[in-house]
């Protein structure tokens, strides 16, 4: 089956945001007393939504962790949205895929408003026919929603012609619960165990073999 339509995660998938979250996520701890944690217990924050990480990790309540949020976006706000880069590779990919007439959309759980700004500030807006994202008062963070939400936003409807792309465990086990196949990336912040054991439909090393894998897919 011809695919027609590509959801991409956002960080860790198209950008090498870590730099940014980790540093917001240090920011927000240091506010309130908590020690910084190795780099480790850090990366665990990139890819999922940040208020169940701040629970988990400080062993907080939903109220809490919502308020170390608000702290987090502090600094990203102003400074760790722009710690960031793209991977080498992810333009030309992008570019291949919508030369070869495939509808392109981002599915993150990032908030909309900032993946928004971020790929206007890297060129990348140019390629998405639909941008979304996670709603900033929590109430689409899970990816599994944001997949939905993205679907509903698309062409395509069958949906054995849609593919999710990500990096990690979250990505995979969102897009098979709307029933996609889901490319998980290895560039990214999730490995080979994390992502095979949550049963990716197929790896890529490169966003280069992400298109090959899509555009030869039947």
């Amino acid at each position: 089956m011809k695919i027609t339509t590509v959801l991409f995660d956002l960080d860790g998938t198209l950008t090498d945001s870590g730099p940014g979250i980790m540093n917001s996520v240090k920011y927000a701890l240091e506010k309130v007393g908590e020690p910084t944690p190795d780099v480790d217990e850090l990366r665990k924050f990139i890819g999922p939504p940040l208020k169940g990480q701040f629970m988990e990790h400080c062993g907080i309540d939903e109220e809490i962790a919502a308020e170390m949020v608000t702290l987090y976006r502090e600094y990203f706000t102003v400074t760790g949205i722009f710690e960031n880069s793209v991977y080498d590779g992810v333009e030309e990919m992008l570019k291949t895929l919508k030369q070869a007439g495939i509808k392109i959309a981002m599915a993150t759980s990032k908030p909309e408003k900032f993946a928004k700004i971020i790929a206007d500030h890297f060129g990348l807006a140019q390629y998405f026919d639909v941008i979304g994202g996670a709603c900033m008062d929590e109430t689409r963070t899970e990816k599994q929603d944001v997949i939905r939400y993205v679907l509903e936003q698309c062409e395509e409807k069958e949906l054995d012609k849609i593919v999710m792309v990500g990096d990690r465990s979250y990505d995979i086990l969102g897009g098979h619960a709307e029933g996609l196949k889901v490319i998980g990336v290895l560039y990214g912040y999730g490995d080979l165990k994390e992502l095979s054991e949550a049963g990716a439909d197929a790896l890529a090393t490169t966003p280069q073999e992400v298109a090959e894998l899509v555009l030869e897919t039947e």
